[in-house]
């Protein structure tokens, strides 16, 4: 059964750091790309980030380009999104996803409707 699990997430102010953690079961990044998306309240589900089967290439949409940065723990089979310089407007539920069948990234932001399973979401809250 495939399973993605986020944690990390909390209460920090502007300009602090989190790092996101979406721990996975039921398959490997060998074959399966892992997307990080967040959804702010009345707004549509953003596309943030993308690193493709194989951990092969990693892409970042502008919004969060220079500030997040992907990373993975094979051994643990784990993903990671470190989240630096956060702002208030980064404040969203922040969720992994992963799509299966060797997918690779475009160079655009994931569209979430190209990813198979997701986790539950973590809060993130970034105060001014």
């Amino acid at each position: 059964e495939v399973q993605l699990v986020e944690s990390g997430g909390g209460l920090v102010q502007a300009g602090g750091s989190l790092r996101l953690s979406c721990a996975a079961s039921g398959f490997t990044f060998d074959d399966t790309a892992i997307g990080w998306f967040r959804q702010a309240p009345g707004k549509e589900r953003e596309g943030l980030s993308c690193i493709s089967y194989g951990l092969s290439s990693t892409y970042y949409a502008d919004s969060v380009k220079g500030r997040f940065t992907i990373s993975s723990d094979s051994a643990k089979n784990t993903m990671y999104l470190q989240m630096n310089s956060l702002k208030p407007e980064d404040t969203a539920v922040y969720y992994c996803a992963a799509a299966s069948g060797w997918y690779t990234c475009p160079d655009t932001p994931p569209p979430p409707d190209e990813y198979d399973y997701w986790g539950q979401g973590t809060q993130v809250t970034v105060s001014s």
